[in-house]
């Protein structure tokens, strides 16, 4: 996944899970629908996708229901097979433990979690460090090849009980901690990171940095060289929301300004 070039990771959104108060009742709509947008994706050119939860909103805290980890680990299956690509998993919120048991289930290659050192305040209440237990169980599952890249100063979340510990700690922190990399991100979903946090990041850490939001075709070649990874969702969406299928004519131009900045 990670080459001497910014790898680009392409969201993959899938519909309301088993569970949800928006399922419909249909996991082939639902895996047909992330294998088309995980397809438009590859055919644009991007380096690696990840399969998130994103409409399973209201979002249950630091866990979900059985259905889902099994849900999402048949869609994950089902993309890397199909598509071929490194493929990682977040399930939200903060369902850390449950990722992991998906992507080993699935045979994943990287998890995006929550919550992974320190405390901040997300929508669904105060979400605490689980980093001792996540890594102790990956190890325990012999999981060492499925990398944990985690979030620092969380977007849609309250960082006032952590305000005396800056983003850099943070990142040193949860590279302290065991983590393969570090997620760094705006304040909301389409939101971009600020550049100069990144590259600061990125200087005090060894570990990887992604960027996390927010990143466009037209603001893409100031984060290539500040990070390792970026991972991209709503603006190769239809309209630039999340909310809908990926567009092909958007990941071709994104991929385009990224190919003319690399």
């Amino acid at each position: 996944m990670f080459g001497p070039a910014c790898s680009i990771v392409g969201v993959v959104h899938v519909l309301p899970l088993p569970g949800a108060p928006g399922w419909r009742g249909s996991m082939p709509e639902v895996v047909a629908r992330a294998l088309a947008d995980a397809l438009a994706y590859k055919e644009g050119g991007v380096d690696a996708l990840i399969v998130e939860n994103m409409h399973d909103v209201p979002y249950l805290k630091g866990r979900v229901e059985p259905e889902t980890t099994a849900a999402m680990a048949v869609i994950a299956a089902r993309i890397k097979d199909k598509i071929g690509l490194p493929t990682g998993i977040q399930i939200l919120a903060g369902a850390n433990i449950e990722a992991l048991g998906a992507a080993v289930a699935a045979g994943l290659d990287f998890v995006r979690v929550e919550g992974f050192v320190y405390a901040h305040v997300g929508d669904e209440g105060i979400h605490d460090s689980c980093a001792a237990g996540l890594v102790r169980r990956r190890a325990a599952l012999h999981a060492g090849g499925i990398k944990i890249f985690a979030d620092i100063k969380k977007k849609h979340s309250s960082h006032a009980i952590t305000g005396d510990v800056s983003l850099v700690e943070t990142a040193r922190a949860a590279e302290l901690f065991l983590a393969d990399g570090v997620v760094v991100t705006g304040a909301a979903t389409g939101e971009p990171a600020d550049v100069n946090a990144v590259r600061a990041v990125r200087a005090a850490v060894g570990c990887h940095v992604l960027v996390g939001s927010g990143v466009t075709a037209a603001n893409v070649d100031g984060y290539l060289p500040a990070c390792q990874a970026i991972i991209v969702g709503s603006s190769l969406k239809h309209q630039g929301s999340w909310r809908n299928h990926v567009d092909a004519e958007r990941v071709r131009a994104f991929m385009h300004s990224v190919a003319a900045h690399r």
